[in-house]
């Protein structure tokens, strides 16, 4: 019968690993410059979220546990990111501040390698990308709860961006604040957004309180920190920020709640093994015109999987209509399907094709 593995030689075989994988990983990081190098040298982007999602897909038809494909994601997320920054650190401007769910999902794209600049407003997001003040910007689009960030749309009317990745994330209320007991709540901060998703349970056992809208759930967070009658409706990881108490968790009403977020930048992304294009465009008003726009997609069997409309400011009830296709500006069903289309426009854009998120 063998002998049972003691603690002691575990843990010298685990050390033992760790060494090789050290070792490993600077060996990467080595091929990494290499890699840098090359692209400085061609004049190619550093960032290559198609090149990302590569990895992950092969890594993850690779691993055979006990490891799930996440961890696997998780842990080649920061190896990536810490890589990227030994070609230069990446500057990503979101939506602020701190802790916000922006922030989050910045974290999840980018990993902790790159720098996160926090902006006020999506507008200046938006402008700090096209002025070149950072590399990216990462901004809300739309959730499950309360469909289209409408604000994003309207900013991509004003600038010339493109959008090179999406991120997608399950996002999921609490309420916090200084004491963790619900009794003491007087007052609640949220964003909107936020408080529309939690509406039914606000009114259930909450009606009472009076709900204030503010401009983000981090701001909602570290104002419920100054009142010790307020809360907040904001992430887990503004309690730790702003040294709150989680009251409940989970009051979203609905439990599968996620948010879309966009990478914006100013180069689009290469073609990958699952593709998504966005386009903007407006059409002159005429009978049968909506079908007119939607026929070039359906005879080449190109699928529309988001479609969204917002009026034009400078002209009362004109349009202009946002679209998201499956596939890459590159496939010449989708491509001839967009040259037809244009025909029927008065002007039309295409925002970019970036690799789904998943």
């Amino acid at each position: 019968m063998a002998k049972a593995k003691g603690i002691d030689e575990i843990r010298s075989r685990i050390d033992s690993i760790d060494e090789e994988v050290l070792d490993l990983l600077n060996r990467r990081a080595s091929l990494a410059i290499d890699a840098g190098r090359a692209k400085a040298k061609e004049k190619s982007a550093i960032y290559a979220p198609e090149r990302e999602r590569e990895i992950y897909e092969r890594l993850a038809k690779k691993n055979k546990g006990p490891l799930s494909n996440e961890a696997i994601r998780n842990v080649f997320r920061e190896i990536i990111s810490a890589s990227l920054s030994l070609e230069k650190r990446l500057t990503v401007a979101f939506l602020g501040p701190m802790a916000t769910f922006t922030h989050q999902a910045c974290m999840k794209h980018f990993g902790l390698s790159a720098e996160f600049i926090p902006r006020k407003d999506i507008a200046d997001v938006f402008d700090d990308v096209e002025r070149g003040r950072v590399e990216y910007g990462v901004v809300p689009i739309e959730s499950t709860a309360e469909g289209a960030v409408s604000h994003t749309l309207d900013m991509f009317m004003t600038y010339d961006l493109k959008v090179c990745a999406e991120i997608l994330m399950e996002v999921s209320f609490v309420l916090l604040n200084s004491s963790g007991a619900l009794s003491d709540i007087k007052k609640i901060y949220s964003n909107p957004h936020a408080i529309a998703a939690c509406r039914e349970r606000l009114k259930k056992e909450l009606s009472d309180v009076t709900v204030v809208d503010v401009s983000s759930t981090a701001m909602a967070a570290k104002l419920a920190s100054e009142d010790s009658s307020s809360a907040a409706i904001a992430s887990e990881s503004a309690a730790e920020l702003y040294d709150l108490r989680v009251v409940e968790k989970n009051i979203q009403d609905q439990l599968n709640n996620y948010t879309r977020f966009l990478v914006i930048g100013k180069t689009m992304a290469e073609r990958s093994s699952e593709n998504k294009t966005s386009i903007m465009f407006s059409v002159k008003d005429s009978p049968g015109i909506l079908f007119k726009m939607l026929e070039p997609f359906a005879t080449r069997g190109v699928n529309l999987s988001k479609i969204e409309s917002r009026p034009q400011k400078k002209k009362a009830w004109e349009y202009v209509f946002f679209i998201d296709i499956d596939g890459h500006i590159t496939d010449p069903n989708l491509s001839e399907a967009v040259r037809e289309l244009e025909k029927l426009c008065i002007f039309l854009k295409v925002l970019g094709s970036y690799p789904k998120g998943c």
